[in-house]
């Protein structure tokens, strides 16, 4: 599997304790094993108390690429947050922006305290799908909850990524990676998320 796109650009967005930064180095050895040429930069807010983190993934056949993705230039979006989603969006998508989101709020300190109002859940899905080309829902927080562990949902937004076919990535090279690179104890919990994952963007379709 190729890309059309050269450089293609990747971001995923979340906040702090989502595991973001473990999907960029797995998406990024991954890709890097079949001959392309990536670079990863990730950007943080006040990660420890559930700021953004934000990582931007470039990939290419051709040429080593800059590590920023300029605005209005991904291609695709990850998020593991809606809210992040949106703000990523509005910043960095554009018409041709396909974007695969975990529907589970985190929650701001703001918002926590009484100070600030959580976006409407169905207004924030409506908003996604107008500034994407195209735009799947994940409820991937709860599917992690199911397997007893939430962290998890980040390798279960990873399968519905992979499932979309918008990455020069199959399944089986992701998992191939996770057992070179996890624990023994964690590949299987982990491949059971990746498959829930590509199954839960199946059944949105």
């Amino acid at each position: 599997m190729t890309t059309s796109r050269d450089a293609l650009n990747l971001i995923i967005c979340g906040v702090g304790g989502q595991g973001n930064i473990l999907l960029s180095d797995l998406i990024g050895s991954t890709l890097a094993k079949k001959g392309y040429h990536v670079t990863v930069a990730e950007t943080f807010g006040v990660a420890q108390r559930g700021g953004a983190v934000f990582s931007s993934v470039r990939i290419s056949q051709n040429r080593a690429c800059g590590p920023l993705i300029p605005e209005g230039k991904a291609h695709l979006v990850l998020g593991l947050e809606p809210l992040e989603t949106l703000r990523t969006l509005q910043k960095y998508g554009n018409p041709e922006t396909v974007c695969v989101t975990n529907t589970y709020p985190l929650l701001p300190i703001g918002v926590l305290a009484g100070k600030e109002e959580y976006p409407d859940r169905d207004e924030l899905k409506k908003t996604i799908k107008a500034l994407s080309k195209a735009a799947w829902f994940i409820d991937a927080t709860s599917i992690a909850l199911e397997l007893g562990v939430r962290i998890a949902a980040n390798i279960v937004m990873l399968g519905a990524l992979i499932s979309s076919g918008e990455l020069p990535l199959t399944k089986k090279d992701i998992e191939d990676e996770m057992r070179d690179t996890f624990p023994p104890q964690r590949i299987e919990l982990n491949i059971k998320a990746l498959d829930l994952g590509a199954s839960a963007l199946r059944s949105h379709n």
